[in-house]
Parts: C-alpha cells; structure tokens; sequence
C-alpha cells in the first residue's frame, strides 16, 4: 500500500489528485527503486544556480540520498536525515570509501522541512547547483549516479541492503514512453516534388483520422526525410471556415493562412517531445470535421527532391489509467516579432551583436476571450535562423523584468529542442513577455532582413502552457515606418561600413519607437493595437563561486567555476 502511496501527495508528472495542486517549484519527479518505494521530486533555477529536491521513503528511520561518480560510495557527497520524536536531523557527508561518511566541513545543503506521515518520511532541502567546496559534487547538464539509502529506525547505520542507484539527468530530465503498440496520428508530406529553390513553403490542408472522444497528445515525433533540407516544420489546427484540402506552394493557398493555431512544431536539430503524464494537446471528440496544416519550410533544396517528411503525434484516451486525476489541456503560444512584416528591420552587416525585441501585452491578448485564466509555462522552444547567437525571454509585470522565463546564451540553429523549464513560470493578465533576439553577421557583407526566408531571420519562442487558451500568437513588431527608423536608412545605402555608434543609435530606436502589437485567436480574430512600448530589462547575475572557508584537500571530482555572465551549461536540448 506505501509503494502506491509514495510522492502520490507531491504527484506532478504522474498525475495530480484534483484537490491538490501542483508544486510549481518541483516540477520532475522519478521513483529511484522498482518498489517504488523511494522517489525524489526536484527544480531548479539555472540563473540563481540553486536546486530543490524532496526525497520521500517508505520508511520511518532515517534516509539519505547521494551524487556518486560511479555509483559506490567512495567520493560521494552525500545528505542523510530523518524525524524523531524530538525533531528533525540532517547533515551533508562525504564518502571516502565504504563505511561512514565524514560530515562535510562547510555544510553546502540546507533543509527546508521535514515529516513524518502515514509510514513515509519526507525531506526537502535545497543547494547550490555548481558547487567550489570540494567535499561537495557539482550537478551539471550531464547524467550523474543517484544514489540512495535509508535503514528502518533513526539510528543511522549500515542499510543492510536498503540502497540503491539511478542515472538520472536532473538539469535535462525527459520522461521516455514505450512506444509499441501505442497509438498515434500522422501528418506528413505526400511524396511533394519540392521546389529547387533557396527557401521554399509547402503547405498540406488535410483532415486527420477522427477520434470520437477526447484525446491528449503525449508525444511528438518527427519523421525527417531529408535532414538536409528540412528547415523546420509547423503543424497548425485551423479555424471551421476551412473545409477543403489543398497540397501546394503555401503563398498561393488564400485559405490556408487562416489555420495559425499551433499543434506541434519542430526544426533543425530537434528530437521526440514528450509531455509530462498529467498533460497533453487536445485532440478529438469534435462534432464537425477539422482540417489541420502541415508546413514545411525547406531550404537550398537540389532539383528532383521529393519528400515525405512530417509528424507523429501519439495519443491516449482520457479513460487511460491516470483518468482520476486533472489532464492538463496544454496550449502553445507564439511569442516574439512578427515574421514576415510589411515593413522589416534591417540588421546591418559585419556587427559582432545586433539585437532586436518582441513584445506580448498579455491584456491584448484576453481581450480575445471571455475567461482570462493564469497560464503555466513549462517549456519553451526559442527560433532564429542562422545568424541567432542568443535569445532571453523576460517576464515583466507591472512594467518591471520580475524573472526569465528562458534565456540561451549559446544558442546554435543546428540544435533547435523545446526545452523543459526547472520551473513552472506563471503569467498573469496584465503580464508582458518580451523576447530579445542577439544575432551576429561578422560573415556577412549585406543587409540581413526580417523576413520567411532561409536566410532572412526570425526572433520568436514558443511558449507550451495549460490550461490551454483560444489564442495563437501574441507578436510585436517595431514600427518600422516611423519617421525616426526612415531617417535611418541612410545608414544601409550602398552598404556601408558602419560605425558602432550608428549600429547602436539603430538599436535604439528600433527599441524606442512604438511597437505594432497583433494577437490572434483560434478562429483568426485578430487584436491589434500601436502603442507598445519595450521595457528596460535587468540581468540576473549568477552565484559566484567562492570555495568555502576550511575546504577539504579532498581530490574535487565535478568543481566548475563560473565566470561573470556564464549561465552554467543547463541549455537543454528541441524544437523550433
């Protein structure tokens, strides 16, 4: 009964029970035994650089759990604990082989709370992530042996038994289903001749096999014929005015620029996607039929290619074995500029960093809808094309940067993965999200331009959030037909070589000037308003890392040290 019993109170990525909410904070969670009888649930700030984790055993004696280079004891860092009668204990060890561990000189962990309920014990204590005491094991975006033990009183001493190990990765943690004989829903290209040409979209309108109930999608999967053309690809629902097919060049389809409601996404470098347990995209139980678009972006395509790339989008019912707890219906939300703009920005060439910046007012947006719910961000997928060098998504509340929601300071366009976030960030009505793109042309003796080709750029992040909302996209863009920017121009005119006073004044003002905003719903009703206006940001400095005093001449087997701006190697890996 205490197997099934474990982290069911704390249960985030299994299920919820409905009069329980989830943790924001401790958004993973994993049994480390078969018996699941001990589980850990854990976040992360990777800005901050500290780590939560509770660890719950069946158990009413003490419990410990430990970073081990090989999965022994030997040159673990180790925290052990439990509740007695007159309170708690807890202190941080190190191994040195296998016998007693040694308490740590400076204590690196600290407990946040203890219990002892219902045969389980319960601890929950926080550090820093990358760690200079070399008595301690520095987490890094690697897998790492989690080791454990715990023994049946208080008195701590040999486990006899009562141990185990896990890899787990804690700052890139993804669930992995078994896929056989699951089912799924496929929308692909049809053997498409593509167009031999530098930047070409095709577009699919089709109807997807009908589910007469409601479903969730668990898994996405790409299925890419051609890596070496397929630029990214963009699955859309469209809105019930779109009832016919069409398969073609996606500038010629009138229609079909209607269907902008994102279902699933993914681009160069991305892998399967898979949501937490308790939630999924919604799919099925519609009473009249629904077309959906496929887009494919393909680029310097060779002549004669033909391809049938697309999507796997793998569902379980809602009458599955989670059904007694909240399905999260999840939603995903274009942020960022506004692709394809009447009037684009222009990056100047042969500049070392350019930025730009969209805006989301978040009251513009439920403007669109009745209800006007907090939305729940758990990952994030950040896009640029090929000049994209760094991308910040800011949080901003009452005209002030309150957090990031996601930030990659080395972003690479050849590995493009919606990340996982260590935590949930919630966004209020009211709220603005802002995305600054940083992009380099160093290699490059023209203008680069905003715009839908290969070679033109983007600056967008797709925010995955439940519950689900009508709403697609929520975009800015400057308002590039100021009299301000158009006295700019000059600046591009023959191609010149700019000084770094001219390419900041540019910056400034594409920064400065009011900003176009346009939100649309699932039925392509659109908000538009020209009085936004970009606010100031802040940066978060990360924890420098200081050995502590009276450190241990212990042999350091993971210490990292940060420098100023390093933003720890947390960037996870997915889609756009």
């Amino acid at each position: 009964m205490h197997s099934l019993l474990c982290c069911l109170f704390y249960l985030f990525l299994v299920g919820t029970k409905r009069s329980e909410a989830p943790d924001p904070n401790l958004p993973f969670m994993l049994y480390l035994d078969q018996n699941e009888l001990v589980c850990i649930k854990w976040g992360f700030d990777e800005l901050r650089e500290n780590i939560t984790i509770l660890l719950v055993v069946n158990t009413t004696g003490w419990v410990g759990l430990g970073f081990s280079p090989n999965g022994g004891m030997q040159g673990s860092d180790i925290i052990m604990g439990g509740v007695r009668s007159d309170g708690s204990y807890f202190k941080d060890y190190y191994a040195t082989g296998n016998s007693m561990p040694l308490e740590d000189t400076h204590q690196s962990y600290t407990l946040l709370d203890a219990t002892e309920i219902d045969g389980q014990t319960k601890l929950r204590f926080k550090r820093s992530i990358i760690s200079c005491d070399t008595q301690d094991f520095s987490i890094t975006a690697q897998s790492i042996k989690v080791i454990y033990a715990y023994g049946t009183t208080d008195s701590i001493s040999y486990h006899q038994g009562l141990r185990g190990t896990k890899d787990v990765n804690l700052l890139n943690f993804r669930t992995r289903s078994t896929l056989n004989n699951h089912k799924y829903l496929s929308a692909t290209m049809d053997k498409v001749p593509v167009a031999a040409l530098e930047t070409y979209y095709h577009c699919r309108i089709m109807k997807l096999p009908a589910l007469n109930a409601k479903h969730h999608i668990y898994l996405i999967k790409p299925l890419i014929e051609h890596p070496d053309i397929v630029h990214h690809q963009l699955l859309y629902r469209c809105p019930p005015f779109v009832t016919e097919p069409y398969n073609g060049d996606c500038s010629k389809s009138e229609i079909g620029g209607a269907c902008f409601h994102i279902v699933a996404a993914w681009a160069v470098g991305g892998e399967d996607f898979e949501f937490p347990e308790n939630m999924g995209i919604p799919v099925g139980g519609e009473t009249t039929d629904v077309f959906y678009r496929l887009e494919i972006h393909y680029s310097n395509v060779k002549t004669g290619t033909i391809d049938s790339s697309g999507l796997r989008l793998y569902y379980r019912p809602l009458s599955s074995d989670v059904q007694q707890h909240d399905i999260y219906d999840v939603g995903i939300l274009a942020t960022g500029l506004i692709p394809g703009f009447t009037l684009p920005y222009k990056i100047p060439p042969n500049v070392e960093r350019f930025h730009t910046f969209g805006l989301c007012n978040t009251s513009q947006m439920f403007e669109l809808l009745d209800t006007q719910p907090d939305l729940n961000v758990f990952a994030v997928a950040l896009h640029t094309h090929y000049t994209g060098i760094e991308i910040e998504v800011v949080h901003v509340r009452n005209g002030k940067m309150i957090d990031y929601i996601n930030v990659d300071r080395n972003y690479n366009f050849e590995l493009q993965q919606a990340v996982n976030l260590g935590s949930i960030k919630t966004i209020k009505k009211g709220d603005e999200i802002l995305v600054e793109c940083v992009y380099s042309t160093v290699n490059r003796t023209k203008v680069t331009k905003q715009g839908l080709g290969s070679y033109d750029e983007m600056c967008l992040a797709f925010l995955f959030y439940y519950p689900a909302i009508n709403i697609s996209a929520c975009l800015s863009h400057p308002n590039t037909n100021h009299p301000l920017i158009s006295e700019s121009n000059w600046m591009f005119e023959g191609n010149p070589t700019l000084t770094q006073e001219d390419i900041s004044k540019y910056e400034t003002l594409l920064m400065t000037v009011p900003q176009f905003q346009k939100s649309l719903d699932v039925n392509f009703n659109v908000s538009f308003n020209e009085d936004g206006k970009i606010r100031t940001m802040k940066e978060i400095t990360p924890v420098t890392c200081n050995p502590p005093p009276n450190a241990s001449s212990r042999p350091d087997t993971s210490c990292i040290l940060n420098t100023a701006g390093m933003i720890l190697l947390l960037l996870w890996t997915v889609i756009i």
